[in-house]
């Protein structure tokens, strides 16, 4: 979101992919930046948090056209400093960062781990289970940062490939990726937002016993919430400022907008917003829509 007051007109991003792979350890990405390989980047594996402003200028200045990096919590200074380097690689102009999360279920990370029988990182002589609960907790705020959240429980290596040669399409296919992302207050605030609406002023079907349990995907959550007026005519504006400003956004060059859309748990009004408005401006010149929700599993 631009500032008030912005003398400039910000430079159109463009430049070359940047693809960033972090996630849990055991989730994949050595499989996935094989695949990105293959698919003509210039990949590094591991790389020095502090070294990525620096390799994010040589691709700007054209030494390298495609990069995809692996970071993760092997490096030491990650956690604490990835956050401040993402930032300000979102700020450079000629250069399209994205940052991809890998992540699996508990039981495939430690079925993974028994297979190839290495130490989980941050539980050297202890479980395996006792270092994922540790590292999923340590992991959620960049989680947050993700603009493409993978979850590889069930996914080959085929299958993760054939994702990876499916987002270069995306790529060169549409000029906006626009992320419609729930997610829950009282979960936090989502750290990557570019546009935040908030709809906890709309009826809640969590005091509705039958509904509780369910999610805003459920038509019976849809249609209580669309017998109130209010919801409508919500749903209508929000349509109508959307359809107003993404052209605008295609038209200055940005690659990837993030819409966050916020209730208090994230299961029930800001999953159906979300979904009434992804297939509402599905047609929108220009653009991709996506529908994510980061808070749809929280009891």
């Amino acid at each position: 979101m631009k500032r008030a007051g912005a003398s400039k007109r910000k430079a159109p991003q463009g430049g070359p992919p940047f693809i960033i792979l972090t996630g849990l350890s055991g989730s994949g990405k050595s499989q996935a930046i094989r695949a990105l390989e293959d698919l003509g980047y210039f990949c590094i594996d591991n790389l020095p948090t502090t070294l990525i402003p620096t390799l994010a200028k040589l691709a700007i200045r054209g030494d390298l056209e495609k990069v995809a990096i692996v970071v993760d919590v092997r490096e030491r200074e990650f956690l604490s400093s990835f956050p401040r380097i993402f930032k300000r690689l979102r700020a450079m102009r000629g250069i399209n960062p994205v940052l991809i999360f890998l992540e699996a279920s508990t039981s495939a990370l430690v079925r993974r781990f028994s297979e190839t029988r290495r130490p989980h990182p941050l539980a050297p002589g202890r479980s395996a289970s006792e270092g994922i609960l540790a590292e999923r907790a340590r992991m959620a705020p960049i989680r947050a940062l993700a603009g493409e959240i993978v979850d590889t429980s069930d996914m080959t290596v085929h299958e993760l490939r054939q994702f990876f040669m499916g987002l270069s399409r995306e790529r060169s296919r549409a000029g906006l990726v626009v992320t419609l992302l729930s997610f829950g207050y009282k979960h936090g605030v989502p750290l990557d937002a570019d546009l935040m609406f908030d709809v906890r002023c709309l009826p809640n079907p969590h005091f509705v016993p039958g509904l509780r349990r369910r999610t805003g995907r459920d038509r019976a959550v849809a249609e209580f919430m669309e017998r109130e007026p209010s919801t409508r005519e919500f749903i209508a504006r929000l349509e109508q400022y959307l359809r107003y400003v993404l052209p605008r956004y295609v038209a200055e060059g940005k690659s990837y907008l993030t819409v966050t859309i916020g209730c208090t748990g994230g299961r029930h009004r800001s999953v159906m917003i979300a979904e009434r408005l992804g297939r509402a401006l599905a047609n929108v010149p220009g653009t991709r829509i996506r529908v994510r929700h980061r808070d749809i599993q929280h009891s």
